[in-house]
């Protein structure tokens, strides 16, 4: 099993992402409400299937969290299907897997029998075969889940029936069904390992249960992550200008996926996988901050999350790592007082068609509140509190993006603004100088190869997102 480090106590079920943009694309639709997405696979999922609909795209049952689904490629009734069976143990380095029947423990420590021999056998003791596609929920020796195809039954052991696999694609098991749907992610599920002493975590879910010191203000299916500390100051600052950050980032993230068949059984159609969801971000910068050649990020805290999607009988595991900073560029010169508070909405991912094969989907909408700003001598100084995230299925990265919204100042001689964005922000100033202050965002990341999971045609290279930046003024003057 992976090692996690040592994390908040929170409970971890499945889930996913953060991502972010500037600019727009088009991209997959949403149900209508947060709540009707989060509602666990019903058992119309085979029923859909059958009757030729899309299959539902939902949040795995707390009782499917080992569940898995077997098909048999181009056998007749081969589709895939929930199968009362689970992957007792995996070996990643040999690609070896005992399954058993559901209800069957596993070696719980005891000496495993030595198959029996029948190597090479395309017998199926509990309904496994050579040929069969097997995909599983997180299991011992596969926290990322397993999609992999069988290429040998071994035989039989105390624990079940060991099998020799190699990996395969989600069009294997989906074959020219279609399936699209967007799951929110339990805040509860995510792993956090806090970075730095004064970070905090609060959440909240359906059920009125609040986590965490900031519990009561969340919102509903929020994870809230608040730090404060020191940074490196300036040699020769003043003991008043001693410089820090505090503030906090608040994500609600939904996991979109989409898969289109095309019924030619030479891979999907079209694919999506992706994030969006509300993002709420606020943080302060003080004092008088050390110049350097690069600018400075500080990482507070990772966090790590397996969201199990239902997508019709079929577990589908998404893997999302997320590490939070704050970042400053400065000039060791200017002593500052700044405030941001950014909130909106986001959309990010890759989306596959045969046309243009994949390309980058990221989406954004954000709004500033009012801003205090407080700059003495002549300077520049930009600081973000930012996320660098990567989303993938099966333990294979497939988007990689990095997230910095910012507040950039720039002054010569000092300014005190307060400012209020929007087309009917008003500015109040006290200056001698010329000061200029803006609000921004900066995105950066890949699509990878691991793309390919879903069946799409291997790409060779790392598609780049692209340095995309989005940036507004919020206020300037001469005093």
């Amino acid at each position: 099993m992976r090692k996690r480090a040592s994390r908040a106590a929170v409970p971890a079920l499945a889930v996913s992402t953060l991502l972010l943009a500037a600019g727009c694309s088009a991209s997959p639709a949403e149900p209508s409400s947060r709540a009707d997405r989060a509602r666990p696979a019903a058992a119309s999922a085979s029923a859909a299937q059958d009757a030729g609909r899309p299959l539902a795209v939902a949040a795995a049952p707390e009782a499917a969290a080992t569940s898995t689904a077997v098909a048999r490629p181009g056998v007749p009734g081969g589709r895939a299907h929930r199968a009362a069976l689970k992957v007792a143990s995996y070996d990643s380095k040999t690609r070896r897997a005992v399954i058993s029947p559901v209800g069957k423990g596993g070696s719980g420590g005891k000496g495993t029998q030595s198959p029996s021999p029948s190597a090479g056998s395309s017998a199926e003791p509990h309904g496994v075969a050579v040929g069969d596609v097997v995909a599983s929920a997180p299991a011992p020796g596969a926290p990322d889940g397993l999609l992999a195809k069988v290429t040998d039954v071994i035989g039989e052991s105390g624990d079940g029936t060991e099998v020799q696999t190699q990996p395969t694609t989600l069009d294997a098991l989906l074959g020219d069904d279609d399936a699209k749907g967007s799951v929110p992610v339990d805040p509860a599920s995510f792993d956090i390992e806090k970075l730095l002493p004064d970070v905090r975590v609060s959440w909240a879910k359906a059920g009125d249960v609040h986590v965490g010191p900031e519990g009561a203000k969340v919102p509903l299916g929020s994870l809230r992550i608040d730090v404060g500390t020191k940074v490196a100051t300036a040699p020769g600052a003043q003991t008043s200008a001693s410089a820090s950050v505090s503030g906090f980032v608040q994500v609600a993230p939904d996991v979109d996926f989409s898969y289109g068949g095309d019924g030619a059984g030479s891979g999907p159609g079209s694919a999506y996988l992706g994030v969006s969801g509300d993002w709420d971000a606020q943080w302060t910068v003080k004092g008088r901050a050390a110049a350097s050649a690069q600018p400075r990020r500080v990482p507070f805290a990772k966090l790590h999350a397996d969201p199990v999607l239902q997508v019709g009988p079929i577990p589908v595991v998404v893997n999302l790592d997320l590490t939070c900073y704050f970042q400053i560029d400065a000039d060791g010169v200017v002593t500052l007082d700044v405030e941001q508070h950014l909130k909106g909405d986001f959309k990010a991912g890759g989306a596959f068609g045969p046309a243009r094969g994949w390309t980058p989907v990221d989406e954004s909408h954000m709004t500033s509140s009012p801003v205090r700003t407080s700059v003495s001598a002549a300077g520049r100084v930009k600081a973000a509190l930012g996320a660098e995230a990567s989303v993938g299925l099966y333990g294979a990265v497939g988007v990689t993006a990095d997230l910095a919204p910012y507040l950039r100042g720039e002054a010569s001689g000092s300014a005190v603004t307060t400012t209020t964005a929007g087309s009917a922000g008003k500015t109040d100033a006290a200056a001698t100088g010329a000061w200029s202050l803006y609000g921004g965002v900066d995105l950066s990341g890949t699509l990878r190869m691991h793309l390919s999971v879903f069946g799409t045609p291997v790409f060779q290279r790392a598609i780049p997102l692209g340095a995309l930046n989005r940036e507004w003024k919020l206020a300037d003057g001469h005093v």
